[in-house]
């Protein structure tokens, strides 16, 4: 294979505007559309750096550099528009993580892949809101960063507390926040303020293997390890006083409980078992991809259907999870104020989802046409008045919630008119990698990390040292020029920032 030199590459790739390049056809072969990514000048450095370097002699071997899984996925069967990158694109498994694509449902030939939804199926962001102050807080603060990390079973081999047997867990596979409620662990309002209401109806547990099951019994209501997180945090800045007043955000100070969490080891296992089952269904229909990462199987395929149904079951394992942790944050909290957690006013602002592929309709070409939306590390941002959001939230757009890196701050974003027509209402979802997690363990030492963090006023908990410098914030592009972009580029809006002051990690 030749590898093309740099200044070369660059001749497929065109700045459109201040935030976004557009990569023409021709790229990587057989592109059936053109991809975009949205950046700012120091992303933009980041993006075109790991370009450069995949076009040194000798670079083979790891993830292809994002601008190249952008165009590898504008030529996957059916896809429509253009395939995405988000500002907190950074390579991944087949897709790049923050890269978004629509398949056209209507189309035979359109395909579905895992590494378009990544292996932590709905992996997403919960918060809470408080009717406390951090002065209420910052006294007790280490006490109850202490009890959160009592109370939610956090690491990698940790064990839930929440009760269940297998016939619980197919329940809660099935019904998804719908079980949560029957058992008593959330609120009825709660599921209001979740994507999807926290069910995907289209969930069936007799799809996923017995194995998968295994891995995920032990595992519901805990937090797991890697970049999941549940952070006490407090308003630092609001920038739309009518849509933070609507999420209840009213004052500096408000303090707020932000869950980050997945479907730990049941989601990665339905992702492993698919990606098996679609490498045979590719041989059988004869669907080539540039990149072996990018296994899929038509929609309508036997294995397609088996996998949205999986996936689904996976996506409602990750519902009841963060609704366990957010019963658990609920007791934490109302041990250590001595109030019930309704006193505290501790309801769920919203739950969104990042690694999840949904069926929605959108305009193409002045058309309504129904698509399978995959986001990967992206996070759906619908606009006012639509259809799929909270009656609460109608003349705000919906809350987008995008997690920092570990110490720093976090923002909530509403979705905009402009998002729906330029990314099927999808923006970023986070800080977004910048080191591996190898280059991250060599470079950082975990007391630095540490005694920097204590230095800023954040009580942190860690079930392992070795994590620290894998989620250090210099591990992680800034998340501030991530958001930034989105708001410059139009696809979604800032409308509170949120800084942390006690973290509970695995």
């Amino acid at each position: 294979m030749v590898v093309r030199q740099y200044n070369e590459e660059l001749k497929y790739l065109e700045k459109i505007n201040p935030y976004c390049w557009k990569i023409k056809k021709g790229f990587q072969p057989n592109m059936n559309v053109e991809g975009v990514f949205y950046v700012n000048n120091t992303l933009e450095k980041l993006m075109l750096d790991e370009l450069r370097n995949s076009c040194r002699p000798g670079m083979t071997g790891g993830f292809l550099p994002g601008v190249k899984q952008i165009a590898n996925v504008a030529a996957l069967p059916g896809i429509v528009g253009k395939s995405v990158g988000l500002p907190d694109v950074h390579s991944g498994y087949g897709f790049a993580i923050g890269n978004m694509a629509a398949f056209d449902t209507s189309d035979p030939t359109s395909i579905v892949s895992p590494g378009g939804v990544g292996f932590d199926i709905n992996c997403g962001v919960r918060l809470l809101r408080t009717n406390l102050h951090e002065k209420d807080v910052q006294p007790i603060k280490e006490q109850l960063a202490q009890s959160l990390f009592d109370h939610i079973p956090v690491g990698v081999g940790s064990k839930g507390i929440i009760p269940m047997n297998a016939r619980d867990l197919e329940e809660a596979l099935e019904m998804g926040m719908d079980w949560s409620l029957r058992e008593g662990y959330v609120w009825a309002e709660d599921k209001e303020h979740c994507e999807e209401y926290g069910r995907m109806l289209n969930a069936d547990p007799s799809k996923v293997s017995l194995r998968a099951k295994k891995r995920g019994l032990p595992q519901l209501g805990t937090l797991g390890a890697g970049n999941h997180y549940a952070e006490i945090q407090v308003v630092d800045e609001i920038y739309d006083k009518f849509a933070a007043g609507k999420m209840g955000l009213e004052r500096l100070g408000q303090v707020v409980v932000m869950i980050h969490s997945g479907s730990r080891g049941f989601g990665h296992q339905v992702a492993t078992d698919a990606l098996v089952q679609m490498e045979k269904a590719m041989k059988r229909d004869q669907i080539a991809v540039n990149d072996r990462q990018l296994a899929c199987a038509r929609i309508n395929s036997v294995e397609g259907q088996n996998y949205l149904k999986s996936m689904a079951a996976a996506a409602n394992f990750a519902w009841v999870n963060r609704s366990s942790m957010t019963f658990l944050t609920r007791q934490a909290f109302g041990k250590q104020f001595k109030m019930a957690p309704d006193d505290l006013d501790m309801h769920v602002i919203y739950d969104v989802s990042h690694n999840v592929a949904k069926i929605e309709e959108h305009v193409i070409d002045g058309k309504l046409k129904t698509l399978l939306v995959h986001r990967k590390g992206s996070t759906r941002a619908f606009p006012p008045h639509h259809p799929l959001i909270p009656v609460d939230y109608q003349l705000t757009g919906q809350p987008v919630l995008i997690g920092g890196s570990m110490g720093t701050c976090s923002y909530v974003l509403t979705g905009t008119h402009q998002g729906m027509t330029e990314t099927f209402g999808s923006t970023c979802h986070g800080a977004g990698r910048a080191l591996s997690r190898a280059k991250s363990r060599r470079n950082l030492d975990y007391k630095e990390v540490l005694v920097k963090l204590e230095e800023m006023g954040i009580s942190i908990r860690v079930a392992s040292p070795k994590l620290v410098m894998e989620e250090a914030p210099e591990s992680y592009k800034n998340v501030t020029d991530v958001v930034n972009t989105c708001h410059a580029a139009g696809i979604s809006k800032k409308t509170v920032k949120l800084r942390p002051i006690a973290v509970i990690k695995g």
